[in-house]
């Protein structure tokens, strides 16, 4: 069966082999292609490369054109969107080429966070218009596949019943294949993810002021690059119990882990957060914001302790619990240790649950 894919990425190719291994299970039961943003490209993966300063603006307002290429080209019986303004594109273009295929909205996360919480404030101006252009196309795709029981929670609210909900496949071998490492001796927080506003560091940058003082021996390290970097680099000037690393592989944010007490997330949008489960699978309890998808992977004060989003006294209250208490972020740890297997799926049984999805919403085998 054909499928075309469509997503924000980015993809680079040659594909790291966490990717590598996921495609490969996903072709042993789907004829696909992928269009995406990235570098490179090949017969499978039609690549957007960026442009810097616009590449938001240049990447979907040339998608529908590009995604009609490929339905008329491909002859795909199914698209599947990741997020609500790539599944309008793909209705667009669908109109565009005079094909009836298939649209299946794949929604990781809040289809309203984009123009609110990534890249430049400007986006803000877009957000009347881009959220009534998503929450149409979500509810014109003719099904949705959900990954949490936040996202569940979100279609249901606009009144659509997902098709499946399954998790997002994950690649976490760097994470499980080494035994568990106890807590350094050090209290250590550990943040990784992009530095935009929907991961709110600049209100963990606020909060690790207010709590470095209280707690003088912990550290904390920040992994990621994007828009708020400067605020971070600021941070890591000003206190040295602050260090900043741009990019980590994934064995090395393993690496960052087992050197950590906890993992913090104090995120005003998340959808599943990957780098919760990576947490999980190395034994570290989660600081998080109560918000998306976080509470359905965190339970406050089993496997960690969430906080309200931004929340910057709270946050800085919580960071300075678990890291001043080692029984507490032992028992928590070992707590989201066990919580890891509710949360993990193979590359085969992802592609599994693709192609089941696929055939219901199609009628299709």
């Amino acid at each position: 069966m054909r499928v075309l894919f469509v997503s924000r990425g980015p993809i680079r190719l040659p594909l790291a082999p966490e990717l590598d291994r996921k495609w490969g299970a996903v072709r042993e039961e789907l004829d696909f292609r992928v269009v995406a943003g990235g570098e490179g490209g090949d017969e499978e993966f039609r690549l957007i490369k960026r442009v810097a300063g616009v590449d938001g603006a240049a990447f979907y307002a040339t998608l529908p054109l590009r995604l009609a290429r490929e339905l008329r080209a491909f002859r795909p019986a199914a698209v599947v969107a990741q997020g609500g303004h790539e599944t309008a594109a793909a209705i667009a273009a669908r109109r565009l080429a005079g094909v009836d295929t298939v649209v299946i909205a794949d929604i990781h996360g809040d289809w309203r966070a984009p123009t609110r919480l990534y890249g430049s404030r400007l986006r803000g101006l877009l957000s009347p218009a881009a959220d009534r252009v998503a929450g149409a196309a979500v509810r014109q795709a003719d099904g949705v596949r959900t990954v949490t029981g936040y996202t569940t929670r979100l279609v249901r609210e606009a009144g659509i019943e997902p098709a499946d909900e399954f998790p997002a496949y994950m690649d976490f071998e760097s994470f499980v294949e080494r035994p568990i490492e106890p807590l350094p001796a050090q209290p250590r927080a550990l943040f990784v993810g992009v530095l935009e506003r929907y991961k709110n560091v600049d209100g963990l940058a606020e909060a690790w002021r207010r709590a470095a003082p209280r707690i003088p021996e912990a550290t904390l390290q920040i992994v990621g690059s994007g828009t708020l970097a400067r605020p971070v680099e600021r941070l890591a000037s000003e206190l040295s119990s602050v260090t900043w690393t741009p990019r980590l592989t994934q064995p090395e944010v393993a690496a960052a882990l087992d050197a950590s007490t906890c993992l913090v997330l104090p995120s005003r949008s998340e959808g599943m957060g990957r780098v919760v489960i990576e947490a999980f699978c190395r034994g570290r309890a989660v600081v998080g914001s109560r918000v998306g998808g976080i509470p359905d992977l965190v339970e406050d004060g089993g496997n960690g302790l969430l906080v309200e989003p931004e929340d910057t006294n709270g946050l800085a209250e919580a960071l300075v619990r678990l890291l001043s208490d080692r029984d507490l972020a032992e028992r928590l740890g070992a707590a989201a240790h066990a919580s890891a297997a509710l949360w993990t799926i193979t590359p085969e049984e992802f592609a599994g649950r693709l192609r089941a999805l696929v055939e219901q919403v199609t009628g299709l085998s």
